[in-house]
């Protein structure tokens, strides 16, 4: 996997809001990355996006005392152009709410680690409740 994409900008990214104070860096992962489903082929997710969730806590911790937060959110299967409608109700049985998610409930969870000051090294599952099991 190639994380150098990620690591320069962030790295660019973070050098500026280290002379601005304070700051936010924000990732999208993958719920997928924590907990597997059967028969979802799903290991080059994981690796890449499991990358992620570790540099979210390890640049948290790095970067706490300067005040720049680093957090990221991990959605479920959400409804894109990249799931065709008539997927989408074998893919959101596949959420224990039993439907997909829609990319708006990505963009208040973004919103709200945005707003959130005391929030850092949190990776927020957005997923309809699959990471807290079946």
């Amino acid at each position: 996997m190639n994380f150098s994409g990620f690591f320069f900008i962030t790295q660019l990214a973070i050098a500026e809001m280290q002379k601005q104070g304070s700051c936010h860096v924000i990732s999208i992962t993958a719920s997928l990355v924590d907990h597997a489903i059967s028969g979802v082929p799903s290991v080059l997710a994981s690796l890449a996006k499991g990358g992620l969730n570790s540099a979210t806590k390890s640049l948290a911790i790095e970067y706490a005392k300067t005040g720049i937060r680093v957090t990221a959110v991990a959605p479920g299967i959400i409804k894109s152009p990249m799931h065709p409608p008539e997927t989408h109700a074998a893919l959101g049985a596949l959420h224990p709410m039993g439907h997909m998610g829609e990319m708006q409930d990505i963009a208040q969870a973004v919103l709200y680690l945005q707003s959130a000051p005391f929030v850092t090294g949190e990776i927020l599952h957005v997923d309809g409740g699959q990471s807290a099991g079946h």
